[in-house]
């Protein structure tokens, strides 16, 4: 069987915080607080102080999978106790709570531990989904070979520009400086690929050879451009050829720049989430502290 952190050791964690929540249900169900079951009676002050404690212990988590020489366990071990463990906390802390809530500084931590297993939740479907999709995305190549072979294609695109006209040169030319593949956050997450934005000017420059074909506009608009040329007799022998070997290489780039853009996207979608996931637990941890020093203080 395949080793994941959800299979862990037999799923071990998933056994442990299994035996937790029976306990806790099984003391839930028994015990007779005063009044409506609440975070104030033995088992609410039981449960509220392991739920403490498991926020404090997930949230170390960030300090050991940075410590690579420790004896505490394995990575993995520990991802998949976090895992499960903090989905644990979600009935934990509605036990706690005794399903008593309010517009206060108790809800606002329990909504915020909510939101940080739900962050959570989505980053444990990244780090078992996407990596898979990148290696099929980049067909056993590397990310840093891929970007080779374009920078390989952009010389041999500008080497058969050269062969085929001046204004076809200079805008392929544009195309290669223009070329962004990344750039910001919501560029990588959407697999923006801005490779082929300057190609779109090459209307213009055929036009001069195919007045009579319409306007084309969209990211193809390139080829069909190239084509008009091609097909319009103002290309010889030679320029048709180089032409025809252009258009294959620029199909070429154009794949390879998708699969980078896609590649780039899958792994922002791997680690966007952390710059949710992070700040909310500190968050979480002011909201705990506070609301731990309310009840100790001020109740």
């Amino acid at each position: 069987m395949h080793q994941s952190i959800l299979n862990h050791r037999r799923y071990l964690w998933l056994w442990v915080s299994i035996a937790l929540l029976a306990v806790s249900l099984f003391a839930y169900i028994w015990h007779e607080p005063v009044g409506p079951p609440n975070g104030g009676s033995w088992l609410g002050y039981t449960l509220g102080t392991i739920g403490a404690l498991l926020i404090l212990w997930l949230m170390y988590f960030g300090v050991r999978k940075r410590r690579f020489r420790s004896n505490l366990g394995s990575t993995r071990g520990w991802l998949s106790a976090h895992v499960y463990l903090g989905t644990s906390l979600v009935l934990i802390a509605l036990w706690h709570s005794g399903f008593q809530f309010g517009w206060n500084i108790h809800t606002l931590a329990l909504v915020l531990m909510f939101v940080v297993i739900a962050s959570g939740f989505f980053g444990v479907y990244a780090y078992l989904r996407y990596p898979s999709l990148m290696t099929q995305n980049r067909e056993n190549a590397t990310r840093d070979a891929m970007l080779e072979e374009i920078r390989e294609l952009d010389k041999s695109a500008l080497q058969l520009a050269d062969q085929v006209d001046k204004q076809i040169h200079d805008v392929v030319l544009r195309s290669i400086q223009r070329t962004k593949l990344g750039g910001g956050v919501w560029d990588q997450l959407n697999a923006r690929d801005a490779s082929d934005m300057a190609l779109l000017k090459l209307r213009e420059a055929v036009l001069n050879y195919t007045p009579e074909r319409p306007k084309t506009t969209g990211s193809s608009a390139t080829m069909v451009m190239m084509v008009d040329f091609l097909a319009s007799g103002a290309a010889n022998d030679k320029q048709g050829e180089a032409l025809r070997k252009l258009l294959d290489t620029m199909s070429r780039k154009r794949s390879l720049a998708s699969r980078v853009a896609r590649d780039i996207q899958l792994q922002a979608l791997m680690e966007v989430w952390l710059y949710l996931h992070v700040p909310l637990s500190f968050a979480l941890l002011g909201a705990l502290v506070a609301h731990v020093v309310s009840v100790f203080f001020y109740w």
